[in-house]
């Protein structure tokens, strides 16, 4: 079992010395969206080269074109849920009334 760690103290990046953000400081949706975004551009890369396979006939696979299709297409739909949510979010912090 491991035991429980104290929390770290919150220190500001004036306190700190420096303002530049490093990968371990940076905002966790935001690399959310770009792996997802990251993702959707592989898996979509992956399926024109599928279908070019199947096309040029260098592979009869329609297995693999089929599945890198449902991928894309599942990345796709995940990136822009995201950003509905995103923008969702927006909306609801820009009507707060303060």
């Amino acid at each position: 079992m491991n035991t429980i760690q104290p929390v770290q103290q919150i220190v500001s990046p004036e306190q700190t010395g420096g303002t530049s953000k490093s990968a371990s400081s940076a905002i966790p949706f935001q690399s959310l969206f770009q792996d997802a975004v990251t993702n959707a551009e592989q898996a979509s890369a992956n399926l024109d080269g599928e279908v070019a396979k199947v096309a040029t006939g260098q592979s009869d696979d329609l297995h693999n074109a089929l599945i890198a299709s449902q991928k894309a297409s599942l990345s796709i739909g995940m990136v822009v849920e995201l950003r509905n949510k995103l923008l969702d979010a927006y909306k609801e912090i820009i009507n707060i009334n303060v």
